[in-house]
């Protein structure tokens, strides 16, 4: 039997110390629920009763075996506070969206009164999404073990962002997790609702595009050549246009897979470019002088701040830290490294409205409401409030963008099959006049 210190909360959410007696961890934290406590910390305080005899002497053998024995204990260690591998298990595959997924079903199973331990094991038998099936089932493994839930996972980064696993951690230290995770699913399907409503917005535009190039395709290599075989057998001249499309439709067809692939050679490169720190930066900053595509990027980013900030300090976090992890959100890295920029200002003092402003993006709407909301000793409802109103005012900016982007698309469409049926029908009708 082994000795066991632990540190649990009650069902009132009160720390409680004590130890006990235990043959294994497993044992030791299945008798702290026993008494209906929810373990945060266990370590092991040294023998029972039975380890206070006088050891006997050792040989050889045997402190052979307890050293192999310490250095598994100590790789198995190693290994519990190093994140999984992407190999084993596939754990690569796991992503945001599985950990929206876990936290809606454990928050369900929290709310109906249900210990966390018992609801992570539960869902690691119950749940029918392999992957869901197999996330749980890592967590229950490393709560069984000992550790919390917020430890278990944040051994999943690929999984459960940062400022997730700082929130539940808040929410173990102060025995508010059904709460802190009531939040934080609403704040995934807000941020998931926003997405999806950009991606919808672009399908429309997107298809139109597809659909012209293919008109335009279907013209030039299929329908030109044929047409140009049958004005060559009628004989006579050809209108300025007709031949226009047609020299187009050679060109293209003799040069058209060099140009293809020199363009696609020259988008890898680019995306490549891109990838890097430097080239990121430096075409970020180039979408941010394209006035258009300017106010749409700086909407979105202040979206993001606003309601990442909001939920991080709502729920504990202190401003630095959750300034920290709202910078990870941002997408344009222009924008991100001014923020990061700012965030050192403030952390030498400087208000938060004060060292945005300085950073030249933000709108002049949000430093009034951020600097009322300091002014008034809490700032949450404020950045509430510019989460509303720039909610509103995406789902302004992608309605004008799309329908722009779709007229722009159909009337290039509608001019360029014009243009084709005005130089056929000039052709036919001036070779057949020539008869």
């Amino acid at each position: 039997m082994a000795r066991f210190q632990y540190t649990a909360r009650d069902s009132a959410g009160a720390l409680v110390k004590g130890a006990l007696d235990a043959a294994s961890r497993k044992e030791a934290i299945r008798l702290i629920g026993l008494r209906d406590l929810y373990p945060v910390s266990l370590t092991d305080g040294g023998g029972g009763a039975a380890t206070k005899k006088k050891p006997p002497a050792k040989n050889k053998d045997s402190t052979s075996r307890e050293k192999r024995s310490e250095a598994r204990t100590t790789s198995t260690a190693e290994k519990k506070r190093s994140p999984p591998a992407a190999g084993a298990g596939d754990f690569s595959k796991l992503g945001p969206r599985h950990a929206l997924s876990f936290l809606r079903s454990l928050s369900e199973l929290i709310s109906s009164g249900m210990p966390v331990g018992d609801a992570v094991r539960l869902l690691s038998v119950r749940l029918k999404d392999p992957k869901l099936r197999q996330l749980a089932g890592f967590l229950w493994e490393q709560v069984s073990s000992g550790q919390s839930i917020s430890e278990a996972m944040a051994e999943l980064p690929d999984t459960f962002e940062e400022s997730s696993v700082h929130l539940i951690r808040a929410g173990e230290a102060t025995g508010n997790l059904e709460e802190i995770l009531r939040r934080l699913v609403g704040y995934y399907e807000n941020r998931n609702a926003l997405r999806s409503k950009v991606t919808n917005a672009l399908a429309y535009p997107v298809f139109v595009i597809l659909v012209a190039i293919g008109v335009i395709v279907f013209f030039i290599y299929f329908l030109f050549p044929r047409m140009e075989t049958l004005f060559d057998s009628l004989g006579g001249n050809i209108p300025a246009a007709t031949q226009l499309l047609i020299d187009s439709s050679e060109f293209l067809m003799t040069y058209g897979i060099f140009i293809l692939a020199g363009g696609i050679v020259l988008g890898l490169s680019f995306w490549q470019w891109r990838r890097t720190p430097k080239g990121r930066l430096k075409t970020d900053q180039w979408l941010l002088k394209i006035p258009a595509l300017r106010d749409f990027i700086i909407v979105s980013d202040v979206l993001q701040i606003s309601q990442t900030l909001s939920a991080l300090l709502e729920n504990g976090v202190t401003t630095v830290e959750a300034l920290k992890m709202t910078e990870n959100v941002i997408r344009n890295q222009a924008i991100r490294e001014s923020f990061s920029e700012a965030r050192g200002m403030v952390v030498e003092g400087t208000s938060i409205s004060g060292a945005l402003q300085a950073t030249g993006h933000f709108p002049d709407l949000v430093l009034d409401m951020l600097d009322v909301g300091e002014n008034t000793g809490n700032i949450v409802p404020s950045l509430k409030e510019i989460t509303r109103l720039y909610q509103d005012r995406l789902t302004r900016h992608l309605q004008l963008f799309t329908a722009f982007l779709s007229i722009g698309v159909l009337i290039t469409a509608v001019v360029f099959v014009a243009f084709i049926a005005f130089a056929i029908f000039t052709a036919v009708f001036q070779l057949s006049g020539s008869f």
